[in-house]
């Protein structure tokens, strides 16, 4: 997408949040969700996993991603902040804020029509 170096999305994050962030957007499904975990993104990036974290970081700050382990997931760049009741916290959060993965799993499992391994 040209508005990461329009609206300069990427200035100010190190080589190694540009090249996570690269093979995130690469090996992510249609949701911009990656399960690869660490050490393989590690060595697919040619990098010791101790520069993942500070990388992850990086990218967390820029609001580029989602993470709860073991997932990442690519955040779309269209996003405008909007409020989502945190019951848990009792405050809102933003779209900025990632939802926990576990919340985002449990809706999609209470969906109508949510299926498990093809049966309902």
């Amino acid at each position: 997408d040209h508005r990461l170096v329009r609206e300069g999305r990427l200035r100010g994050l190190s080589h190694e949040a540009q090249a996570l962030y690269l093979f995130l957007v690469t090996v992510s499904d249609a949701e911009g969700l990656s399960y690869y975990s660490d050490a393989k993104a590690a060595e697919a990036l040619d990098m010791g996993v101790s520069a993942l974290a500070p990388a992850r970081r990086e990218l967390l700050a820029a609001d580029l991603i989602a993470y709860r382990y073991p997932l990442y997931q690519v955040l779309s760049l269209d996003r405008t902040p909007t409020p989502i009741p945190d019951e848990r916290a009792g405050r809102g959060r933003t779209d900025a804020q990632a939802a926990p993965i576990g919340e985002v799993l449990a809706q999609m499992l209470r969906a109508p029509g949510a299926e498990i391994g093809g049966a309902r």
